[in-house]
């Protein structure tokens, strides 16, 4: 994420205050899509909120981030009133066996791919109920990719009762960083569904 913070000087707070108010109000006109929050709270927060006031649950299943995205989501309070649960299924044969992804998919598309992400969060979601799944399949790095799959790809998808959407990223080489920039963007992904569901 990236943080912005607007200061002003002027000869009265009052002023100062307008001042910020109209630079907010320009940087919302630029910036709305990718603004999740004025204020303190971090993403796992505001996608916490939306679910509770929306009724609405969630489950994930994990590859790439290792249970990291699950842990953002249950580091919240009150985590327990959407958020079903989760698979970590880093092996091929666990996203056979417990997520039902295809052998065939496996072959034809390899792990990181399309085709597999979406399998993943479908299968999460039929078999915990959740009315949102997410799942994350990539290549943390440092080692293991290829020119067609380089290190920092990841595949994330969303699946609903409006169905299944993937997005594919590429970011950078360092594992760590990597890992935490795949389960924000897959809680970025949920939040701007949850956003245009509202209307």
């Amino acid at each position: 994420g990236v943080d912005i913070r607007l200061t002003a000087v002027a000869s009265s707070r009052k002023e100062a205050t307008e001042r910020v108010r109209k630079a907010l109000s320009i940087l919302k006109s630029k910036l709305e899509p990718y603004i999740y929050e004025v204020g303190e709270r971090r993403l796992e927060e505001v996608v916490g909120e939306r679910l509770l006031n929306g009724g609405k649950t969630l489950a994930v299943a994990e590859s790439c981030t290792g249970g990291l995205l699950g842990h953002l989501i249950t580091s919240v309070p009150g985590s327990s009133n959407y958020f079903l649960g989760g698979v970590i299924a880093y092996s091929n044969d666990l996203k056979r066996q417990l997520l039902g992804v295809s052998q065939g998919e496996l072959e034809r598309h390899g792990a990181v791919s399309e085709p597999v992400a979406r399998a993943m969060a479908i299968g999460v979601r039929e078999r915990t109920g959740a009315d949102y799944a997410l799942s994350t399949t990539g290549i943390a790095g440092p080692g293991g990719g290829t020119p067609e799959k380089p290190v920092g790809l990841v595949y994330i998808a969303l699946a609903s009762a409006d169905g299944t959407t993937v997005r594919r990223y590429v970011f950078h080489r360092d594992r760590r960083i990597n890992k935490y920039r795949f389960a924000y963007a897959a809680l970025h992904l949920l939040l701007s569904q949850l956003r245009a569901q509202k209307g």
